[in-house]
């Protein structure tokens, strides 16, 4: 499956000229010429990595990514800046703002394509691995919830259940988290694509206000929104 990118750029011939290069290059790229148009496409599909530019109109691509990085579902969305300010003082700012890599104009779109390449391989063997040590902790958690049963003769204290509006295909990805499912095992059950899967995670996460799978399956147990 292609990556998806999200190319956010006020200058109508670079966002022109990158998108081509880019899907030149087998990826699938959205365009937002503002950073709030780009923000209302993030709602509706998180993509793999995000290209914005830093001096726009409106909103900055420092505050982009601010907000970016100040919603759990973004937290480690990979952003690559592209700027005609290539000043040093510049690109520490664009680092201590929590850019993965910033890339003064004029640039070479092959230094871009490999950036871009780099950023995606990292950031999904990064979420293998923390699939896996958050599915261990998942199990942990739910054994030691069973044992809490177990000990007190299967009557356990737990607080009311919360009202949540959940969807059924959001309570179903809940339910299957709480098995310990990774999202390519849950998505293989629900007959759906991962994409959609993470979509359903993000959406939980926002609602239950938890950063983590492991989080999720402790809030979600506590507060009686699965078994």
């Amino acid at each position: 499956m292609s990556a998806q990118l999200l190319l956010v750029d006020d200058e109508p011939g670079v966002r022109e000229a990158v998108q081509d290069y880019l899907s030149d290059s087998g990826f699938k790229v959205q365009v937002a010429s503002n950073a709030p148009d780009a923000w209302e496409m993030l709602q509706k599909q998180t993509p793999d990595l995000v290209i914005s530019d830093v001096m726009m109109p409106q909103v900055n691509g420092y505050q982009f990514l601010q907000q970016l990085r100040e919603d759990p579902r973004f937290k480690n969305l990979p952003v690559v800046f592209l700027t005609a300010r290539g000043m040093k003082a510049d690109r520490i700012q664009g680092y201590q703002a929590g850019c993965d890599a910033y890339l003064p104009k004029p640039f070479d779109p092959d230094e871009l394509i490999a950036i871009v390449e780099n950023l995606i391989e990292r950031r999904a063997a990064t979420a293998q691995t923390s699939s896996g040590t958050e599915i261990e902790d998942i199990a942990r958690l739910v054994a030691e919830i069973k044992g809490m049963l177990q000990h007190k003769g299967g009557i356990i204290q737990t607080p009311p259940p919360i009202r949540i509006d959940l969807t059924p295909r959001e309570q179903s990805v809940l339910d299957l988290v709480a098995q310990g499912l990774m999202n390519k095992e849950i998505a293989r059950r629900l007959e759906t694509s991962v994409r959609n899967v993470e979509k359903y995670v993000s959406r939980l996460f926002s609602k239950t206000g938890t950063n983590s799978r492991t989080e999720l399956v402790r809030y979600a147990l506590e507060h009686g929104l699965t078994n």
